[in-house]
């Protein structure tokens, strides 16, 4: 079996196990393993026939498209460092990103090279056009081809937040993150080799990199869709026969609001959440939609991966919570001096163990704040062990599972009390003409902060602000109760991995209240 030291070596072991299975599914557009193991080999013999050397970093920017799959596993089994773009991003967030990271190489697709053009032209970067990159003629060659050697420490691969507070800042993940992530999510999922898994998400986003990476764990079929209606989301796995789903919220409020055909329902062996918390009558509402799916709720941050899980058992008696730590991870509960917080008091998650990523690239201030030693009383060590302090609030309970209240940021500072987003956000969507809400804080003159709520109701069933104050009003203390309700008539703003953008909806509101205002009754 094959040192799994790099994610090329899960492809390879996947090769020798399952060559003769589908690795990559998109329309008419099929691969075996034995298939995409061969046209990696050859592209990565291009691309170090073309002078780029291992640790240099290739970005890619580009949908979800076989050639882009095969450039991903190329740039790894050269042993370059991967920088996924977000191909919804637009030129001159690609041109910082490609100057921060110092790309060797930009490969992407013709119409997309052409459109951001005249961002780069200071920029000294090479560029490759997927469309023209060779897959099947010179595969003798790449036969004998051998990858670089690397080790699990080595970096694999930067990925950029989406920048909703600033510009966007490159995680470096080593090639142990990158494996050790994968083989922990594909073993608590129980993925197979005769799975299906839907790639919704993006591959720049951990999550959407982590559909990829686990299919090649456990030699299931990874296929990929970038959709532009909801509705096209059930057909594309029908015709695919997809078995695994994860998403985002906003996300999966989109798919729960469209008909999903029995037998495609029924055929949904599991579906996970990450990248916030998903109410409670959405999850029923996919429970309807996937009958006979186990249902996993997690919880990640980029700068570590995935930190805990909700098995399906535990989802149906503590829906509310967060689970607990993943395989392979050291979850805690920290006050800010470094100690460990009691039963049912809030803290700073804090996060140790194989998915640790090796800090900020080109931010060695930003990586000591976040990256630090962890403390191991009575143990005498070599080298400090780093644990990430994620800035998310939390707090555990007597059986140890997590809870989350907020982010640190997040948290709202009002009339003396701090309140958590999401403990008004559950009361709104308990409201059936609620599909999506947000809670923030903003400036007011006499309470410090203000609670504000945005709120997306369907145009044939459209939310009245009035009766949402009415009850918030009936289930929360009086200093929770929102000053504003604002209704919009589209999707909530989303930022580029697709989670409502909630700073951007509260830099909207943020002089909301400077001006005496009245509130209606």
């Amino acid at each position: 079996m094959t040192a799994h030291i790099s994610v090329y070596d899960l492809l390879q072991d996947s090769a020798e196990h399952h060559g003769d299975r589908r690795a990559f599914a998109q329309g008419a557009k099929t691969a075996t393993y034995a298939q995409l193991l061969q046209d990696v080999r050859l592209t990565a013999q291009r691309l170090g026939d073309s002078g780029v050397k291992a640790g240099e970093r290739v970005a890619v920017y580009s949908a979800k498209q076989y050639e882009t799959v095969v450039m991903l596993l190329a740039i790894n089994a050269l042993g370059a460092i991967l920088v996924p773009i977000n191909p919804q991003l637009k030129a001159q967030q690609v041109r910082h990103i490609l100057l921060d990271c110092g790309a060797r190489l930009l490969a992407s697709t013709g119409p997309r090279l052409r459109r951001i053009e005249a961002a780069l032209t200071d920029i000294e970067l090479a560029t490759w056009s997927l469309e023209k990159m060779p897959l099947a003629d010179l595969n003798t060659q790449a036969n004998t081809w051998l990858c670089n050697a690397v080790t699990d420490n080595d970096p694999g691969a930067i990925l950029y937040t989406s920048g909703s507070t600033g510009r966007p800042k490159g995680v470096v993940l080593s090639q142990r993150n990158l494996v050790a992530g994968a083989q922990s999510v594909a073993h608590y999922l129980g993925l197979r080799c005769d799975d299906v898994i839907l790639g919704i998400l993006p591959l720049s986003f951990d999550a959407g990199l982590s559909q990829l990476t686990t299919a090649l764990t456990s030699g299931a079929c990874y296929a990929p869709l970038d959709f532009l209606q909801a509705g096209e989301v059930p057909t594309f796995c029908e015709a695919h026969g997809v078995t695994a789903i994860t998403g985002v919220p906003p996300l999966w409020m989109q798919l729960a609001s469209v008909p999903w055909p029995p037998q495609t329902g029924a055929r949904i062996r599991c579906f996970a959440n990450t990248g916030g918390h998903m109410p409670s009558p959405l999850l029923e509402k996919l429970r309807g939609a996937f009958p006979d799916a186990l249902p996993y709720l997690m919880y990640g941050l980029t700068e570590a991966f995935r930190s805990t899980y909700l098995a399906p058992d535990a989802a149906l008696t503590r829906p509310d919570s967060i689970g607990k730590a993943v395989p392979n991870a050291d979850i805690r509960v920290m006050r800010q001096d470094g100690s460990e917080c009691a039963v049912g008091e809030h803290g700073e998650l804090v996060h140790r163990g194989a998915f640790v990523t090796l800090g900020y690239w080109n931010d060695p201030q930003l990586t000591a704040q976040r990256f630090r030693a962890w403390p191991r009383p009575g143990l005498q060590l070599s080298r400090d062990e780093t644990a990430v302090w994620s800035g998310d609030i939390v707090y555990r309970d007597h059986d140890d599972y997590l809870y989350f209240v907020a982010r640190s940021d997040d948290m709202i500072k009002t009339s003396g009390y701090r309140v958590s987003p999401t403990e008004v956000e559950e009361i709104l969507f308990a409201a059936h003409d609620v599909t999506e809400a947000v809670a923030f804080g903003v400036p007011h003159p006499q309470q410090g902060e203000a609670i504000i709520i945005s709120v997306f109701s369907h145009p044939q069933a459209p939310a009245n602000a009035n009766a949402l104050i009415t009850l918030c009003r009936e289930k929360l203390p009086t200093y929770m109760v929102p000053l504003h309700v604002s209704i919009h008539d589209s999707p909530l703003p989303r930022n580029p991995n697709g989670k409502i953008d909630r700073k951007q909806l509260k830099q909207q509101f943020f002089e909301f209240f400077s001006t005496p205002l009245t509130v209606t009754e």
